[in-house]
């Protein structure tokens, strides 16, 4: 699997969820998922839906996405097991407001740590994106950001911005970053990539500390970006590529939760008592 997720161009995240939940699976029935009939996998897929103490629809998708991709991989005939089709949910993203975005990033107490923030919101990264930053990646002399090997296995460049040039180069110059442009550490205290947990932590931490009620994660950065880009005037085909999607479809979503048009969106108790 391994293998095959490498040549489609799948992420490494993608290969650890379906493992994940096919190593569960397994687990569950002693045995490779890919020798149980139509109705073992049914029922599991019931279970997990019913009774399972994993309650994310993530989960549940990565089970059925795996075990699909497995039987790909093997030649085994998907029909056989009867997967279900899944919808996926018509949800629009949680945005951050403009004030929200300075209040977090202006939290932490570590100059890493509000570069880190200003980085993931500025350039609208995910998370492992920002994660496989290297400093030969950061060009401060033309102020653009080479995000390598995005979803996708694309490449796109993003303009770093006079304001996060200046701090990300009083960053690097304090800071000394080694490899890549945020550092953790292992074990016996070697300077290693940082990790995705501790990204969440700097995130949820900074979220608590400036008061926002809103569930915050790194990606609502990455929404907010879009949202506030469209808001500020970038047309719809632009944003595609500063956010690496392939189809348009999924920029689209941002139009629904971006506050444009000839008149914005009020609401009529405004209306009726600004008349006395």
């Amino acid at each position: 699997m391994d293998r095959y997720v490498t040549i489609s161009g799948k992420s490494a995240s993608t290969l650890s969820n379906y493992s994940r939940c096919l190593a569960t699976m397994a687990l569950h029935f002693n045995c490779s998922p890919l020798e149980l009939d139509k109705e073992q996998v049914l029922d599991y897929l019931e279970h997990l839906k019913t009774k399972s103490k994993t309650p994310s629809s993530s989960y549940f998708k990565h089970t059925v996405y795996g075990l699909s991709f497995a039987c790909r991989v093997t030649g085994k005939d998907a029909s056989e097991i009867s997967l279900p089709a899944l919808k996926n949910p018509q949800k629009l993203p949680v945005i951050l407001s403009q004030q929200e975005v300075k209040r977090l990033i202006k939290a932490p107490d570590l100059l890493k740590h509000r570069i880190l923030l200003a980085t993931l919101y500025g350039c609208g990264l995910r998370r492992f994106e920002l994660l496989n930053i290297k400093l030969p990646d950061v060009d401060l002399d033309r102020k653009m950001l080479h995000i390598r090997e995005g979803k996708g296995r694309k490449d796109r460049y993003v303009p770093l911005g006079e304001m996060l040039s200046k701090g990300l180069s009083k960053y690097i110059h304090t800071e000394k970053p080694y490899k890549w442009l945020f550092n953790g550490k292992d074990n016996t205290g070697q300077l290693q990539q940082f990790s995705e947990t501790g990204v969440q932590w700097i995130v949820r931490q900074a979220a608590k500390k400036s008061g926002i009620k809103k569930h915050v994660t790194s990606h609502i950065l990455r929404h907010s970006y879009a949202t506030h880009l469209l808001e500020m005037g970038m047309d719809i085909m632009t944003l595609k590529e500063l956010l690496g999607h392939t189809d348009i479809k999924t920029t689209l979503v941002y139009l629904h939760v971006a506050q444009l048009g000839r008149e914005r969106a009020f609401n009529p108790l405004d209306k009726v008592y600004a008349k006395g």
